[in-house]
């Protein structure tokens, strides 16, 4: 494969893939219309770019060792956490229903992180911002929508908040501070047109009223994050005053403080307080004590849910809106990590948003003028790091974090001075030794659909599963819950299945079915539930269905009723 060729189509993939990866959704035919979906298409994105990703294998390398290193070490770890986890494979490989925060999106997403690292060209950079900018366009337009017209989607709300295409008001809030940051940086501060300008304006103006309008604080910390940043290099740049910038640094941090503070009802700024906060404290405290259970594997990918009933601290019990109150997140990307994988995990992933920070102070200390892409670049890295500590990972809002990490440092490296004659060297010396009989857009093309295939199972199931339940036909719902490569296990399908053939007055079915999945997954709470309440198990099996919700939920005087 041609070297200049490759590194032109995996950038072209990636600029373009990164945003209809976060557009993408069906509805209609899954249940599951946003996370399974997302995956699927997330899946032949990294197939590309996986295929030329071994064909540069060397400049990669040989460039960007620290991160590729750091990459490595999470992949291990992540692998790691799922052979020594008791948890099912289905499950710690594809993640749960209606997450699907598994190890194969993450895989997904170190693949395009180490992409972004491919990047060599301004326009690329560019290429990418656009896409974002794209994405955001398409999400304003759809909320504004909602909000004049009413939803068009047929999905299931029960929010009542506008959702945009991530199915969440707390994702499509976070990822408007995103957007509202990048147009900040690129178009409003960083634009010489007029007409760029007052478009940016208008956008951002029109997503900052959806956020307020999406009832999600998190929305309002990714904007005011972001936008300080870009205000920071836009300041230093203007004024050329070493203690303007160190006064614009301190107001930030007083100013962040307080806001910290607000969060917790201290000081002026408690109306930022949220009971959503309060929970947080219980979830982070669970997910921390899932770590140390195991400091070196962790507890399993994507199982936090069925360890929380056992982590959850005694203020849980009163402190969020019921005893039976449940998660299946952290909302804390980092202590999930560490929850997920123990120390490994954890500090490979700390190891890797290292290497993206430290390549933004090399630029921030080589050069004070204002770069508009580096300056987008960085806000809209700060806002999804800023979003991972107070959220939950998901796949169209995540795989910007890591994108733009790859491109960060990619980015430093091309505004070296004594960069690129060195890696133009190396080109011409890899040039010399490939092939130019096969084509990169036909391989990258078979990336793609492999990709895509592994990728699909997730949302396979979920439409087999779906489409049958539409039919009423308890056959046919038997026949979407066989297990099959297209077809993994769920828990929750499980359950639900148990709950359909008892409420229909199958209780054989519904019985057949509780027992599976306590045999697929005895960490899950509903099976055992279920198995208790069926009236065709008999004593024994409720016996033994009650010594298990009690192991899973020691701490709730209540399980039989949960």
């Amino acid at each position: 494969m041609n070297v200049n060729s490759t590194i032109n189509l995996v950038s072209k993939l990636l600029v373009v893939g990164t945003p209809f990866v976060t557009v993408f959704l069906i509805t209609g035919m899954v249940s599951d219309p946003v996370n399974a979906t997302k995956l699927a298409v997330g899946g032949g994105l990294a197939g590309g770019l996986t295929v030329g990703l071994m064909a540069l294998w060397r400049q990669v390398w040989t460039n960007n060792r620290t991160i590729v290193s750091a990459v490595a070490l999470f992949v291990l770890a992540g692998f790691s956490s799922v052979v020594n986890s008791k948890a099912p494979f289905d499950q710690t490989f594809y993640g749960v229903s209606g997450r699907n925060t598994g190890l194969l999106t993450y895989l997904i997403l170190c693949i395009c992180l180490l992409a972004g690292l491919i990047l060599r060209e301004t326009k690329f950079f560019a290429g990418l911002l656009n896409g974002l900018l794209v994405a955001f366009a398409i999400n304003v337009i759809y909320c504004g929508w909602v909000l004049a017209y009413g939803d068009f989607i047929s999905w299931s709300n029960p929010y009542k908040n506008i959702l945009g295409l991530f199915g969440n008001p707390n994702f499509i809030s976070a990822f408007l501070g995103m957007g509202i940051s990048a147009t900040f940086s690129l178009l409003i501060l960083g634009s010489k047109s007029t007409i760029w300008k007052i478009a940016g304006l208008l956008f951002s103006g029109l997503a900052f009223y959806e956020i307020l309008k999406s009832h999600a604080i998190q929305g309002l910390v990714v904007t005011v994050g972001g936008l300080t940043v870009a205000l920071f290099y836009f300041v230093r740049a203007r004024l050329h005053r070493s203690y303007i910038t160190f006064g614009y640094i301190g107001a930030s941090i007083f100013c962040g403080i307080m806001a910290v503070l607000g969060t917790l009802q201290i000081g002026p700024l408690d109306f930022l307080y949220k009971k959503s906060v309060s929970l947080r404290g219980s979830y982070w405290n669970s997910g921390i004590e899932m770590g140390k259970s195991d400091l070196l594997a962790g507890v399993g990918m994507d199982t936090y849910g069925d360890w929380y009933r056992r982590m959850r601290p005694d203020v849980a019990l009163i402190d969020t809106p019921s005893i039976h109150t449940m998660t299946n997140a952290s909302h804390n990307v980092i202590i999930d990590f560490f929850a997920f994988g123990g120390l490994p995990l954890l500090l490979s992933y700390l190891a890797i948003l290292l290497c993206g920070a430290v390549a933004i102070i090399k630029v921030t200390a080589r050069s004070k003028n204002y770069d508009p892409v580096f300056v987008a670049l960085t806000s809209a890295w700060a806002c999804y790091q800023a979003q991972s500590i107070i959220s939950i990972n998901q796949i169209g809002l995540a795989i910007w974090g890591w994108v733009l990490t790859g491109a960060l440092i990619s980015y430093e490296q091309i505004t070296r001075t004594n960069f690129e004659t060195h890696s133009q060297g190396s080109k011409r010396k890899l040039e010399s030794k490939s092939s130019p009989f096969i084509s990169p857009s036909l391989l990258v093309s078979f990336g793609v659909l492999a990709g895509l295939f592994f990728a699909y199972a997730p949302m396979s199931a979920d439409s087999k599963y779906f489409l049958a339940l539409r039919t009423g036909d308890a056959k046919q719902v038997e026949i979407a819950l066989k297990p099959s490569f297209l077809n993994p296990s769920d828990s929750f399908r499980y359950a639900q299945a148990v709950e359909t053939f008892h409420q229909s007055n199958l209780d054989e079915l519904a019985y057949k079915y509780a027992k599976i999945g306590t045999e697929f997954n005895p960490d899950f709470f509903e099976a055992w539930r279920h198995l208790y309440q069926l009236p065709t198990s008999s004593p024994e099996e409720k016996a033994l269905a009650l010594s298990n919700m009690k192991r899973l939920d020691p701490r709730n005087p209540d399980v039989v009723n949960n």
